[in-house]
C-alpha cells in the first residue's frame, strides 16, 4: 500500500499543475478579451478620419494594432499612443483608461473636447505610470482623486477652468506635472509642495493668484519650475534658494514685488533665470553673479536700480543678458567683455552713464547688441562686430559721438542698424554704404557730413534709409543700389542739385522726404512713377518750375508738401480729384490763379496756401475771390475768334467734365419711394448707379442691415442699410464723406451714399473674394504672409496718413475680405456711431480690454485686434472658439505661454507646419508671434504703433536666422 501511494503523487502534482495552467491561460484570455472590448469600444466612440485605427479588427491581433504595445510575457497592452493622429470626440468613463495593465496612455495633440472623466484618477489601472491629455481642447475642471503610482501627468494647452484641486499632493510619485496654458484660476494649493518627488513644474499661462507657496523647500528634487503669466503676487519666497537642484527657473508675467533674494545665489545648477515682467524692485543680488552655469538670464521690465556690477565676469557661460526697461545707473561694466559665449546683450531704456567698454565685442561672440535710450557717451567701440555674427545694432537716444568705426563698415553681417540722435561726426566710408545685407538704416539727427553725391551705394537689401538732421551736402546720388527701398528720409541736410530723375524707379517707395536742403530745379515728372508713395515732402527747399500734374495719378498719395519752394504757376485742378490726398501745403511760392475747391483744398487751412498769389477755394482758405477782368483788348476777341472751333470741337467734352464734377456733389433725387439725397466719391460710379438701383438691391434682402451684391450697368456694388435712420446725428454723413475720400488698395472703398427721411445705405465697392474666416485654414504660408502686410500697411495708412487718424475698430478676420489675387481688403466701421454692429462689436473676441471697459476706441485697440489676427494665422486658433469660453484673453494667454515654452509643432497650424510645407521659415514663424504677443499687451502703451507693426513684419519676414527665445526689444 506504501508502494501504490508513492507511485500516486507524481500524478497529483502533474494534476494540479495542469489545473494551473489551465486557469492561468484562461486568466489571461479572459483579461486579453476584456482588453479588447475596451480598445474597440473607445474606437467606437470617437471620430478617426485620417485612418489611424483603421487596423483594429479581427484582421490582427490587438497587440499589432496602430498605437498598441503589448509587453513581451503577458501580451497585454502596456502602452497606448495616439498622440498627433487627428482624432476627435468625448472621452467616457468606462474607457482606455481601464486597461487593467496599461502604463503608457499618451493622446495628446488631438481635438478631444469636453469634460475629463471623473473617474480618471480614481478608477483608472493602478499600473498606469505615464498620463498625457495636453493639447486638446478639454474643459471643465481637474477631477478630484489621485493616482499614487504616476509619475508623469501633462493636462497643458487645454481649456480646464476652476483651482487646481487640493488632492494635487496625493499624487506622491510624479516627476512631472504641466497644467499650462489653462484658464485655471484661484491660488497654488499647499498640498502641490508634498509631492517631494517631482522634477518638472509648469503651473504658467493660467490665471492664478495668491503668493508663491514656501513650501516649495520641501520638493528637493525641482529641476524646472515654470510658474510664468498668472497674477501671482507677493515676494519671490527665499525658500526657493533651497532647491539646489535647479535649472530653469521661469516666474515671468506676474506681479511679483519685492527685491530678488540673495537666496538665488545658491541654484548652483541654474541655467536660465526668467524674472522679467514683475514689479521687482532694488539692486541685483551679487550673490546671481555666482550661478556660474546660467546661459540665460533675463530680470527686464522691472524697476530694479543701482549700477550692474562687475561680478557679472563669473558667468562665463552666459548667452544672453536681459536686462532693458529697468532704472540701472553707473556705467556698463567692462566685465561683459570677457563674457566669451555672450551673444544677446540688451539693456535699452536705463539710466547707463559713461562710455561703451572699449573692447566690447572683441571677446564676445555678439549678435544683438541693444544699448538704446541712455545716456551713453564717448566713440562707438571699434570691435563691436569681431564675432562676424553681429546682425542687429541699436544705439539710438544717446549722447555718443565721434565717427562711425571702420570695423562696422566691413561687417558684412550686419541687418539692422540704428544710430539715430546721437553726436556722431565724419562721413559715412565708401565700404559703410555698400554693406549687403542692411535692409534699416537710421543715422538720423546727428553730426555726420561728406558728399554722398560721390559715392557708389550698392545696399540691393535697403528697405529704409534715414539720413535726416545730418550735414551731408553736394549732389544726390542717382541710386543706392536698392529698388526695395519704401523710407527715404534725406530731409534736414545740405543737398543741393536737382533731383534726380532716376528716384522715379523707385517702385516700393511709400514715405519719401527731401524737405529742408537747398535743391533746385523743377520737381521730376518721374516722381509720380511712384504709385505706392502714400507721404511726399519736398518743402523748404529752392525747387522752381511748376507742379507736375502726374501727381494726380498717384493712386495713394495722402500728404504732399511742396510749401516754401519758388513753384510758379496754377495748382494742377486735377490734384482737387484725387480721393486719395488728405493733406497739402503749397504755401510760400510762387503760385498764382484760382486754387481748386475740391478734394483736399476743400477745408484747406489758410496756413497751407499763404505766401502766394492763389484766389478762390473754399472759405477757410482764406484767400480772396478771383476776379472777372473787364476792359479785355481786342487781342482777346481775336484769339476766341480763332479757337472758336475748337472751343467747339470740344464742348462735348466740357459739358461731361462739369456732369463728371456735378456728380460729386450731393443731389436730389425723387421717386416713388419719396426724395433722396444721393452723393458719389467716384464721377466713375455716379454714371452707373441710380437710386433704384440702390432701393432695389436693398430690398432684395428684406431690409436686412447686411451687404448684398448688385450690378447696375455692368457696374457691381454691395449696399449696406442703415437702421434707425432718424438717430443718426448729422455729424454721421461728414464723417463719412471723410471715409469717401480714402484711396488704399487694402481698404474696401466706400463709393457713395443713399439717403431719405425713412431710409439711409452706404453703397461700398464689390471685391469679389472670400471672408478671412472663411478660408483662413486653407491658406499657405506664403499667403498668410501677404495678408498679414497686407493689413498691416493699411493700418499704417490709416493711422500714420490720415489727418486726423482713422479708427477700424472691429479688428477682425469677419472685416477683411481677400480677393483673387491675395490682396486682403479691409473694411472699415462706421464712425462715431452706436450702431447695432458698433455695439456687438464691443462684446467682440477681438476688442482690446481696455475698449470693453471704457468703451473707446483707439488707434492702440486696432493694434490688439491685429496681433490677435496675426495668433490666428499662425495658429490657425480663434479667440471665438468655444474652447477658450468666455476668457477673452486666453488665446493671447496661451499663445504667450507656448511662444516661452512650447515647441512649434505644438501651436502652429498643421497647414504651415515647418517640414509640412515647402514654404515656411521656422524664424519667420516665431518673430511674427513675438510681434503679436507685444500687439496684445495688456498695457496699451506698451503697444507698438502702426508704422513700427508694419516695419517689424517686413523685418520678420525677412529673417533667416534669429534667436528665438528673444523678446522684442526697443529696435522694432
Amino acid at each position: 500500500m506504501a508502494k501504490t501511494g508513492a507511485q500516486a503523487s507524481p500524478v497529483v502534482v502533474f494534476s494540479m499543475f495542469m489545473l494551473f495552467i489551465v486557469l492561468f491561460f484562461s486568466f489571461v484570455v479572459s483579461d486579453n478579451g476584456k482588453e479588447v472590448e475596451i480598445l474597440l469600444s473607445f474606437k467606437s466612440s470617437i471620430y478617426d478620419p485620417s485612418g489611424f485605427l483603421s487596423n483594429w479588427d479581427s484582421s490582427a491581433t490587438f497587440c499589432q494594432w496602430h498605437g498598441v504595445t503589448c509587453n513581451n510575457n503577458l501580451s497585454h497592452v502596456d502602452k497606448l499612443d495616439l498622440s498627433a493622429k487627428n482624432l476627435t470626440g468625448k472621452l467616457v468613463s468606462s474607457s482606455i483608461f481601464h486597461l487593467p495593465f496599461i502604463q503608457t496612455l499618451n493622446i495628446s495633440n488631438n481635438q478631444f473636447y469636453g469634460e475629463i472623466p471623473e473617474d480618471i484618477f480614481s478608477s483608472s489601472s493602478s499600473s498606469l505610470r505615464f498620463l498625457n491629455l495636453s493639447n486638446n481642447n478639454f474643459t471643465g475642471q481637474i477631477p478630484s482623486g489621485s493616482i499614487p503610482g504616476l509619475e508623469v501627468l501633462d493636462l497643458s494647452n487645454n481649456m480646464l477652468s476652476g483651482k487646481i484641486p487640493p488632492e494635487i499632493g496625493s499624487f506622491y510619485s510624479l516627476k512631472f506635472l504641466d497644467l499650462g496654458g489653462n484658464v485655471l484660476v484661484g491660488e497654488i494649493p499647499v498640498s502641490i509642495t508634498n509631492i517631494t518627488s517631482l522634477q518638472f513644474l509648469t503651473l504658467a499661462s493660467n490665471q492664478l493668484v495668491g503668493h508663491i507657496p514656501h513650501g516649495l523647500s520641501k520638493m528637493k528634487s525641482l529641476e524646472w519650475i515654470y510658474v510664468g503669466y498668472n497674477n501671482l503676487s507677493g515676494q519671490i519666497p527665499e525658500e526657493i534658494g533651497m532647491l539646489t537642484s535647479l535649472n530653469h527657473l521661469d516666474l515671468v508675467y506676474n506681479n511679483l514685488t519685492g527685491e530678488i533674494p540673495s537666496s538665488l545665489g545658491n541654484l548652483s545648477d541654474l541655467q536660465y533665470l526668467f524674472l522679467y515682467q514683475n514689479k521687482l524692485t532694488g539692486s541685483i543680488p551679487d550673490s546671481i553673479f555666482g550661478l556660474k552655469k546660467l546661459v540665460s538670464l533675463d530680470l527686464s521690465d522691472n524697476s530694479l536700480s543701482g549700477e550692474i556690477s562687475e561680478l557679472v565676469i563669473h558667468l562665463q557661460n552666459l548667452e544672453i543678458l536681459h536686462l532693458f526697461g529697468n532704472i540701472f545707473t553707473g556705467k556698463i561694466p567692462k566685465a561683459l567683455t570677457s563674457l566669451p559665449r555672450l551673444q544677446v546683450l540688451q539693456l535699452w531704456s536705463n539710466r547707463l552713464s559713461g562710455e561703451i567698454p572699449e573692447s566690447l565685442g572683441r571677446n564676445n561672440n555678439l549678435t544683438i547688441l541693444d544699448l538704446s535710450t541712455n545716456n551713453l557717451t564717448g566713440r562707438i567701440p571699434d570691435g563691436l562686430c569681431s564675432s562676424s555674427r553681429l546682425f542687429k545694432l541699436i544705439l539710438f537716444s544717446n549722447s555718443l559721438e565721434g565717427a562711425i568705426p571702420k570695423n562696422l563698415s566691413t561687417c558684412t553681417s550686419l541687418q539692422r542698424v540704428r544710430l539715430q540722435n546721437n553726436r556722431l561726426s565724419g562721413e559715412l566710408s565708401s565700404e559703410f554704404t555698400k554693406l549687403p545685407l542692411v535692409y534699416f538704416l537710421d543715422v538720423s539727427n546727428n553730426d555726420l557730413s561728406g558728399n554722398i553725391g560721390d559715392q557708389e551705394w550698392d545696399m540691393p537689401e535697403l528697405e529704409m534709409l534715414s539720413l535726416a538732421g545730418n550735414r551731408f551736402f553736394g549732389r544726390l546720388p542717382n541710386s543706392f543700389g536698392s529698388q526695395k527701398i519704401e523710407d527715404l528720409d534725406l530731409s534736414g541736410n545740405g543737398f543741393s542739385g536737382t533731383i534726380p530723375r532716376s528716384f522715379g524707379s523707385l517702385t516700393e517707395l511709400m514715405q519719401f522726404s527731401l524737405s529742408g536742403n537747398t535743391l533746385i530745379g523743377e520737381i521730376p515728372e518721374e516722381l509720380s512713377s511712384c504709385k505706392k508713395l502714400v507721404s511726399l515732402d519736398l518743402s523748404h527747399n529752392q525747387l522752381s518750375g511748376q507742379i507736375p500734374s502726374g501727381f494726380a495719378e498717384m493712386p495713394v498719395l495722402s500728404q504732399l508738401d511742396l510749401s516754401d519752394n519758388q513753384l510758379s504757376g496754377e495748382v494742377p485742378p486735377q490734384l482737387g480729384k484725387m480721393e486719395s490726398l488728405i493733406q497739402v501745403n503749397v504755401s510760400h511760392n510762387h503760385l498764382h490763379g484760382s486754387l481748386p475747391s475740391t478734394g483736399a483744398f476743400l477745408a484747406i487751412n489758410s496756413s497751407a496756401v499763404s505766401g502766394n498769389d492763389l484766389c478762390g477755394g473754399a472759405e477757410t482758405s482764406g484767400l480772396p475771390p478771383c476776379k472777372k477782368v473787364k476792359n479785355l483788348n481786342w487781342w482777346f476777341y481775336v484769339a476766341c475768334s480763332l479757337v472758336a472751333l475748337v472751343l467747339l470741337a470740344f464742348a462735348a467734352f466740357g459739358f461731361i467734365f462739369i456732369r463728371k464734377r456735378n456728380n460729386l456733389e450731393l443731389k436730389r433725387v425723387e421717386n416713388e419711394d419719396g426724395i433722396w439725397e444721393l452723393q458719389f466719391f467716384d464721377s466713375n460710379v455716379s454714371k452707373s448707379v441710380t437710386v433704384d438701383d440702390i432701393t432695389l438691391s436693398a430690398k432684395q434682402v428684406n431690409g436686412i442691415c447686411r451687404g448684398n451684391k448688385s450690378s447696375a450697368n455692368d457696374f457691381q456694388f454691395v449696399v449696406k442699410e442703415m437702421n434707425d435712420v432718424n438717430s443718426i446725428p448729422s455729424s454721421f454723413w461728414s464723417e463719412i464723406k471723410q471715409l469717401g475720400k480714402l484711396q488704399h488698395p487694402n481698404l474696401v472703398n466706400l463709393i457713395g451714399t443713399c439717403r431719405s427721411d425713412k431710409n439711409a445705405y452706404l453703397v461700398y465697392e464689390y471685391i469679389k473674394g472670400k471672408l478671412l474666416s472663411e478660408i483662413l485654414h486653407e491658406l499657405t504660408w506664403e499667403r498668410r504672409r501677404k495678408i498679414a502686410m497686407g493689413i498691416a500697411k493699411a493700418l499704417k495708412f490709416l493711422h500714420s496718413y490720415c489727418s486726423p487718424s482713422i479708427i477700424v475698430g472691429d479688428m477682425s478676420p469677419e472685416r477683411v475680405i481677400v480677393d483673387g489675387k491675395d490682396e486682403p481688403r479691409l473694411r472699415l466701421s462706421l464712425p462715431g456711431l452706436l450702431s447695432t454692429e458698433n455695439k456687438a462689436f464691443i462684446s467682440s473676441a477681438y476688442v482690446a480690454p481696455e475698449t470693453r471697459e471704457s468703451k473707446d476706441m483707439s488707434e492702440k485697440s486696432d493694434i490688439y485686434g491685429f496681433g490677435l489676427i496675426l495668433i490666428e494665422l499662425l495658429t490657425g486658433k480663434s479667440p471665438a472658439d468655444a474652447e477658450f469660453g468666455d476668457q477673452h484673453q486666453s488665446m493671447v494667454e496661451w499663445a504667450r505661454y507656448c511662444y516661452s515654452d512650447c515647441h512649434l509643432d505644438m501651436w502652429v497650424d498643421p497647414m504651415i507646419r515647418p517640414g509640412h510645407a515647402s514654404d515656411v521659415n521656422h524664424n519667420q514663424i516665431v518673430e511674427t508671434l513675438n510681434l503679436a504677443l507685444h500687439c496684445t499687451a495688456g498695457d496699451p502703451t506698451a503697444r507698438p504703433s502702426a508704422t513700427d507693426v508694419s516695419k517689424t513684419l517686413q523685418s520678420a519676414f525677412r529673417i533667416t536666422s534669429c534667436v528665438s527665445t528673444l523678446k522684442l526689444s526697443s529696435s522694432v
